[in-house]
């Protein structure tokens, strides 16, 4: 990360953007677009899964709750939006982040008088949970969940900041349960200073900008708050907490401070509606313990999309499945020589089926994909590698490859015991370890330019052309195609009228490829 001076942080401060990586900015900048509902009538808490469950749409609620609260949800819960987020195209999104990834980071320090989400600031009695405007998303929800949190803590031994995304179950006005069951830099941070018998200071900012939570969904060996740096192609204006010495972008709506207590894993979290799209049944997680709310004046709330049926529109699935393509897109590149086009499908959380395009330049590169792609993510469960001509997006295309490129007592590849994430319904309760299975649906190596395996498309009438079908032909075999843009015809039955006429006169024959020759004169 690069530190930067103290002059130079002043000259920075001073001309500090707040607005430009801002939540509410961004759901502006989708008003007229077609990816943002907007509900301005009163609405009840109760009603807003309701209006959230498989909407294609971010839905901005201008007055929700007795209190008439401003709340979004489903930001991220389309890829169209993730992309404006990052200013690309869907298609050119996965290969824009990578290249933010390179960047290096630029974070500077503003003062609490100058940071809008410390334009507020509740403490003691004044910070309370039950006032914010979270809602019961799933009928057999432990209770109303605050989702679209992202959690800021500094590990001990670093000095560098964890950032990642959790939710938050309340349980009082000061107290929420907090999931750290599936393994984590923070499960690990925690543990280790429960161990110790000491506190672990949080703040979760509430209400941030899409590329903070595509930062907040990766796992990598750095500071963290480096990484929301880069992904923003910008620098970072932070500012320290008010209860802690944590640093949270200064940018952000809310941020609630506080610790997780050294207790452990005691008290009863969940059941909730997990990303997979079924209940997490309850389990014994840590307590978090709010000290401070601070917010800007006008600030937004955001809540997020995760399980039911309609996974493939929901803020995780979208999440997930990007952090799984940038994370396997890696693997494949030290594993195989020409990776093409990386997909994970929205509908299996964004992890668990994964697509891979591959050219093959070496025998075995389809097996060697798919190693890597089990290795690199822990649900990562099915892998489909294809050749290039195959759509990865395209679930009809997809269907079509299984259908005629896979024989399954030779192209199906299953791994047991292999470490897996416990939440997999379809695993016997208790167990961390399953099966995987990869699905070759390449040609195999070497038989991809047979006539039987090209794929049929209308003829595009190329090529040279000749005075006479028989001076074509003179020049080497033709498809019919060929012969037909070789005399400009635009019809073709004269060219079948020409080729009857040159079987009686010439010795006329056709190829294993169905391409008319004539045959040396004996």
């Amino acid at each position: 990360m690069n530190v930067i001076e103290r002059s130079d942080t002043t000259r920075k401060a001073q001309a500090a953007d707040f607005e430009r990586f801002r939540l509410r900015r961004f759901i502006e900048s989708l008003e007229g677009t077609g990816e943002l509902e907007v509900r301005s009538e009163p609405v009840d808490l109760a009603g807003i899964a309701e209006v959230l469950e498989g909407n294609p749409k971010a839905v901005l609620f201008r007055a929700a709750g007795p209190e008439k609260a401003e709340l979004v949800g489903n930001v991220m819960g389309g890829r169209e939006r993730i992309a404006t987020a990052f200013g690309v195209k869907p298609e050119a999104l996965s290969k824009e982040i990578q290249r933010r990834l390179r960047n290096k980071p630029e974070i500077f320090e503003v003062s609490r008088a100058e940071a809008p989400c410390q334009a507020v600031v509740l403490t003691g009695d004044d910070a309370d949970l039950t006032a914010l405007p979270a809602h019961l998303q799933h009928g057999c929800d432990g209770g109303p969940y605050i989702s679209a949190s992202i959690d800021y803590v500094i590990e001990p031994k670093t000095g560098w900041t964890n950032v990642g995304l959790r939710r938050l179950m309340l349980r009082s006005q000061k107290e929420s349960g907090i999931d750290l069951v599936a393994p984590s830099d923070l499960k690990a941070i925690y543990e280790a200073n429960a161990a110790a018998g000491k506190p672990t200071p949080v703040s979760f900012v509430v209400g941030a900008h899409p590329i903070d939570h595509v930062a907040g969904t990766m796992r990598l060996p750095v500071d963290e708050l480096g990484l929301v740096a880069a992904l923003r192609d910008a620098p970072l204006p932070v500012v320290k907490c008010v209860t802690n010495d944590i640093r949270v972008p200064a940018d952000a709506e809310y941020v609630l401070e506080g610790y997780l207590d050294e207790r452990g894993h005691v008290e009863a979290e969940g059941p909730y509606g997990e990303f997979l799209g079924y209940y997490g049944a309850v389990k014994r997680n840590p307590v978090f313990h709010l000290t401070a709310v601070t917010r800007r004046k006008d600030a937004l709330f955001q809540t997020s999309t995760i399980g039911g049926k309609t996974l493939g529109r929901t803020d995780t699935a979208q999440l997930s499945a990007l952090r799984t393509e940038i994370i396997v897109w890696r693997a494949l590149e030290a594993a195989v020589r020409e990776p093409v086009a990386v997909y994970a499908t929205r509908s299996s959380g964004g992890a668990f089926n994964v697509r891979v395009a591959l050219r093959q330049r070496v025998p075995g590169e389809a097996r060697n994909a798919i190693a890597a792609c089990m290795g690199a993510l822990a649900n990562c469960k099915n892998v489909f590698v294809v050749d290039p001509d195959v759509d990865i997006f395209s679930d009809e295309q997809m269907d079509w490859a299984m259908a005629t490129r896979f024989q399954p007592d030779r192209d199906l590849i299953v791994m047991g015991g292999m470490r897996t994430l416990p939440l997999d319904p379809s695993l016997p309760p208790g167990s961390r370890i399953g099966a995987k299975a990869g699905y070759d649906l390449t040609w195999p190596f070497g038989t991809g330019n047979r006539i039987e395996v090209r794929v049929p498309a209308p003829p595009a009438f190329g090529g040279k052309r000749f005075p006479t079908v028989e001076a074509a032909l003179a020049d080497g075999p033709k498809f019919f195609e060929d012969l037909m843009a070789a005399v400009g015809s635009r019809d073709g039955r004269e060219v079948v009228r020409t080729l009857g006429a040159l079987r009686d006169k010439l010795a006329l024959d056709r190829d294993a490829e169905g391409r008319y020759f004539l045959k040396p004169k004996a």
